[in-house]
């Protein structure tokens, strides 16, 4: 079957990048590791000096407007790495004009905007990638393979900790942080990879239930929340997010306990294999302990990886690791967990609209 988007070939991918702040150095990162494939030719951020040091940095052309970037052109895809709440209107602009985008996450702080990116980005034949890098690490691929051999048996129990902390000048420095518009919470935000692969990593869910609590920042969403998930296998789940850690950030861990195996992927941000043990032992699993890897950082080394899978789709050689309709899913998650915290009461899943 024929893909309806054209392939690029015979030449480098062009990317422009908007929203120059704390995580777009991971994207500027890996459009340099991938540099014999594809370049970077335009930047934009509304803090004109963040742009013109991208652009210098570079070598792009800098841009304070999202419209006048778009309206000059000369790239193929845009990168947004702008606020939550900004991804649905920017996301449809881009893609009424034509362009591919690949958009951080969350995809949208809500459902419905959600929905309109999807739509926006079919209606004008072009592609929508939501970043879900923590799906690429070693650590996580393994436990993947290993839950899709089925060397886990019945999966029975899974818990996840977000261990990290958040200090109320994070959350000062720009007046979007930490708000319902533009941000969302601990969930939404920080917590949003992890999310991500409870669903990804064990299977759809069938309900939750949630409590959230802004214990100790100066916000309008939650610092700090847990969450019980029943799994439509039977399985049960359990997620306990905090900013609120002293000192530092202290942990990112899954655990998961099946009828013939348990893992603990642990580390600041599930770099470490902590325990991995089957009833099917195998040779390979004496070298497991390689997969584990350091970090200084809680967004991993997975974004290099992503955009290997951007590349090759926009080429035409594969398909989407995640795509708008794949970013949905996570994001029903996400406000199924909210829904059910404002409300006092079980959520099921899927969502009704």
């Amino acid at each position: 079957m024929l893909s309806k988007y054209k392939s690029i070939t015979g030449r480098k991918i062009r990317f422009a990048l908007v929203g120059c702040g704390r995580i777009s150095a991971n994207h500027f990162g890996s459009l340099e590791q991938h540099k014999e494939e594809c370049e970077l030719v335009a930047v934009c951020d509304i803090v004109s000096e963040r742009a013109r040091a991208a652009a210098e940095k570079y070598g792009a052309i800098a841009y304070s407007s999202l419209g006048k970037m778009l309206e000059a052109g000369g790239f193929d895809v845009v990168i947004l790495t702008t606020p939550s709440g900004l991804h649905p209107t920017q996301t449809i602009e881009c893609a009424e004009a034509g362009y591919h985008v690949v958009t951080e996450k969350p995809m949208a702080t809500r459902m419905s905007d959600g929905i309109e990116m999807v739509k926006a980005c079919d209606k004008a034949g072009v592609r929508l990638f939501v970043v879900k890098q923590n799906r690429q690490n070693a650590t996580i691929q393994m436990v993947k393979k290993a839950i899709d051999e089925g060397r886990f048996g019945r999966i029975y129990s899974v818990a996840c900790n977000v261990f990290w902390t958040r200090p109320q000048e994070y959350y000062d420095h720009d007046a979007w942080r930490g708000t319902w518009e533009f941000d969302g919470g601990a969930f939404m935000n920080q917590a949003s990879h992890y999310v991500d692969l409870m669903e990804w990593l064990v299977g759809s869910v069938e309900s939750v239930q949630s409590y959230t609590a802004t214990l100790a920042r100066n916000i309008e969403t939650e610092d700090s929340g847990v969450l019980a998930i029943k799994y439509r296998s039977g399985a049960l789940g359990t997620m306990n997010v905090s900013m609120l850690t002293y000192p530092k950030n202290l942990e990112g861990s899954i655990t998961l306990i099946g009828e013939k195996g348990t893992v603990r992927i642990g580390g600041v941000a599930v770099n470490k294999i902590d325990h991995w043990e089957f009833a099917d032992k195998r040779p390979e699993d004496d070298e497991i302990l390689n997969a584990s890897y350091a970090t200084t950082s809680v967004y991993g080394f997975g974004h290099p990886l992503y955009y290997a899978n951007v590349l090759a789709t926009l080429r035409g050689d594969e398909s989407p690791l995640t795509d708008g309709r794949e970013g949905l899913r996570s994001l029903e998650f996400l406000i199924a967990i909210y829904i059910s915290a404002r409300d006092g009461k079980k959520v099921s899943l899927p969502l009704v609209y």
